[in-house]
């Protein structure tokens, strides 16, 4: 019995005319078995040389064929490429392919997307059966992003999870940096991880999410310097942001949970957001204020003389990247070395402790101070 292995990727005309004549050979010789490994496009390279190094083969293109000598103990006889197939064909059983060039490229764009079609169809077969958590982060090649990842994915953050699988998006972005920060995603071995995906344009954005993370920066220095590019920049979230709400409202779980970051506009974006997400409960929509919390908590710490992680419950109101102010009426200091003092769950309010109200009024947490953004309606002590 002949039984022969033709792999090559899966829009390669050769890979097309060398499958189609096998199947020929196939249909007239019984004895002559073939086996068919089609690969897409980009895993082809790492594949075929993974191949050779295995089986101590020089070959550099698509497709690479074999011939399976497992019956006399061997591992198998490398025939080579379309060209040598043929040559063997005719050699051994006089038969010889004629196939238009026409055809072969239409069998070869047929063969990528059956492929691609039938990766989809397992993937989504093999989701099916388990109970993963979706999360979309958008913007992934943000920096924040290389922290973000495994403090998110934990069991900490979602206890009651099994599995997550992490979509990535940046939407026109570098898609060898997103394969990049995927891999290093991976190399993590997150418990919880089940897989990553990739994504740079909206195709699929947002299907089936449960938690999406809206990171996209549209606006740096260089932009308040130039006003009319940073007019266009503007103009350009807006319309990302719109079509985003759309998406989230048609292809997102019901009950999605929606944050959004960063250091410019998320008010503004979370408002758009919100305007085209009409299906969705407004309450799904949140914008993040830690790192201005953060930067008060610092502030007061450092002036306190405590641990930053000692401050609770700063407050910080308003449009996070405009006017906004820290709300300390709630807040409250632990471990504090003052005249009253407690075990290490004892904590007093930050407003009876600190009475300097010059000095809170003059400091600012987006300068790195705290001027003058302090909230503080309650009466002098």
């Amino acid at each position: 019995m002949a039984k022969f292995v033709l792999a090559g990727k899966a829009d390669c005309p050769y890979y097309a005319k060398a499958e189609l004549l096998a199947d020929a050979l196939q249909l007239s010789l019984p004895n002559f078995k073939i086996r068919k490994i089609c690969i897409l496009p980009d895993e082809w390279k790492k594949w075929l040389e993974a191949t050779c190094v295995l089986n101590g083969w020089k070959h550099d293109k698509s497709p690479l064929i074999w011939r399976e000598l497992l019956e006399q103990g061997g591992k198998g006889m490398l025939i080579g490429g379309f060209s040598d197939f043929l040559e063997h064909c005719q050699e051994y059983y006089s038969i010889t392919s004629d196939m238009p060039t026409e055809t072969m490229l239409s069998v070869s764009a047929e063969n990528l997307e059956t492929r691609v079609n039938f990766i989809k169809e397992q993937q989504q077969h093999h989701n099916s059966h388990i109970n993963a958590l979706h999360i979309w982060i958008s913007g992934a090649l943000n920096p924040t992003c290389h922290i973000l990842i495994p403090n998110l994915l934990s069991a900490e953050v979602f206890p009651h999870t099994t599995a997550i699988i992490l979509h990535m998006l940046e939407v026109e972005g570098d898609e060898e940096e997103l394969k990049g920060l995927k891999m290093e995603t991976e190399d993590l071995a997150l418990p919880l991880l089940h897989h990553v995906t990739i994504h740079t344009d909206l195709e699929l954005a947002f299907l089936e999410a449960d938690v999406i993370l809206l990171l996209d920066e549209w606006c740096d220095g260089k932009d308040a310097e130039d006003e009319c590019h940073g007019e266009r920049k503007l103009n350009k979230m807006k319309e990302c942001y719109k079509e985003y709400g759309e998406l989230i409202d048609t292809r997102a779980k019901k009950d999605v949970k929606v944050i959004v970051a960063g250091d410019s506009f998320v008010n503004l974006k979370c408002s758009l957001l919100v305007e085209k997400a009409h299906l969705t409960d407004s309450r799904r929509f949140v914008t993040m204020a830690t790192q201005l919390e953060n930067m008060a908590r610092a502030i007061l710490a450092k002036k306190l003389k405590v641990r930053a992680s000692d401050v609770k419950d700063v407050i910080v109101w308003g449009n996070i990247s405009g006017t906004f102010y820290a709300d300390l009426q709630r807040a409250k200091v632990f471990n504090y070395n003052g005249p009253i003092k407690g075990p290490s769950f004892f904590s007093q309010s930050v407003l009876k402790i600190l009475h300097d109200r010059n000095w809170r009024h003059e400091q600012d947490p987006a300068a790195g101070r705290l001027d003058g953004v302090t909230r503080d309606d309650s009466p002098e002590d």
